[in-house]
């Protein structure tokens, strides 16, 4: 009587050779392959040649993918620049003003001007806390006033304020309020601005800046991943007899997504590494220009307005943060893609 064969016991079918009788070379090596590293996994002691990849090195759109990734890890690291390179600047700007605060005395009649000066350099240099306190001379008060009144002002017909300035060298011991009544009621006149305004000012615009690179950051890598997306179904589609023979033959989805997985880490690493490398060599050429007397007018305006344009420490971690992040995120995304398309053939 014959052995009925389960369906347990039915071994699985090999897929249906060619016209000529046979597997394609390439997809019979593969599929050689994978039946090799499951004897290595088995402990199968045999003298193996190696394998034929699943993916070969280049035959996945390399360089055109490369290309992609490097640009998207150049502007992401430029990203991460720009928003350090402001951070710091506003930080420097807001510590600045928190140090020093500005008596103002308004010109008036009958009043001597002079002497209320005097009377609010004594009265500043009395407050605990304070350091050097130092009023505007005419000079100084002439260029303040040039950009929008012109030059060869005469400050004795214009109702000019003049301005002194305190130096904090002790902000826990000073108290702005024991300084502001002690100008009121000794100094005509005068006022005491701590330019709280200007800080929140600033303040607002860093955290608008910071919060529009987080964005465009979020957009560039988002715009990196749909082309790991798209590359790794080209890929797919390119070596679609080797993936459905290896995946009807037995073999697992882990390696088939590893062997994937592999080729699209090393790409991104390399395009991470490209575009941050890039952008390292930007910052310090920028940076050079900015330290050197004569730069580019480009250059020269930036560092009028942010001071020191140069990227810190914490822009060049900001800059390995992100060739780790292209790299995994590169890796990742086409595993998930090979896994959804292996899932599909199911």
């Amino acid at each position: 009587m014959t052995e009925k064969i389960t369906p347990e016991r039915r071994e699985p079918q090999a897929p249906r050779p060619g016209r000529r009788g046979r597997l394609p070379g390439r997809v019979k090596a593969v599929a050689d392959g994978a039946r090799k590293r499951k004897a290595r996994a088995r402990g199968n002691s045999e003298g193996l040649r190696p394998s034929a990849q699943i993916v070969p090195p280049q035959a996945v759109a390399g360089r055109a993918l490369l290309l992609v990734v490097a640009i998207m890890s150049f502007l992401a690291c430029l990203t991460v620049g720009a928003v350090t390179v402001v951070n710091d600047a506003a930080e420097s700007w807001s510590n600045d003003l928190l140090r020093e605060v500005t008596i103002q005395i308004r010109p008036a009649d009958g009043v001597d001007m002079l002497r209320e000066i005097d009377k609010a350099i004594a009265a500043a240099r009395a407050q605990a806390g304070v350091g050097a306190v130092h009023a505007l001379s005419d000079e100084q008060t002439r260029d303040l006033l040039q950009p929008w009144l012109g030059s060869g002002l005469d400050l004795e017909t214009l109702p000019v304020p003049r301005l002194i300035q305190v130096q904090i060298s002790d902000s826990r011991a000073f108290s702005l309020q024991a300084l502001r009544e002690a100008v009121a009621a000794d100094v005509r006149g005068a006022s005491v601005d701590d330019h709280a305004r200007w800080t929140d000012r600033l303040a607002a615009m860093a955290r608008a800046f910071v919060g529009g690179g987080i964005a465009i950051l979020i957009l560039v890598l988002a715009s990196m991943v749909l082309s790991v997306v798209f590359a790794t179904r080209a890929a797919m589609a390119g070596n679609r007899d080797v993936v459905e023979v290896l995946h009807f033959v037995g073999a697992e989805d882990n390696f088939i997504a590893r062997e994937f997985q592999r080729h699209f880490l090393l790409l991104g690493l390399k395009g991470g590494l490209a575009g941050g490398l890039t952008a390292c060599l930007l910052f310090i050429v920028i940076g050079l220009l900015s330290d050197s007397p004569v730069g580019a007018a480009g250059i020269t305006e930036a560092v009028g307005l942010f001071g020191d344009v140069t990227v810190g420490v914490a822009g060049y971690l900001g800059v390995l943060a992100i060739i780790f992040l292209v790299t995994v995120l590169t890796a990742a995304t086409s595993r998930v893609a090979v896994r959804a398309h292996l899932g599909r053939l199911d």
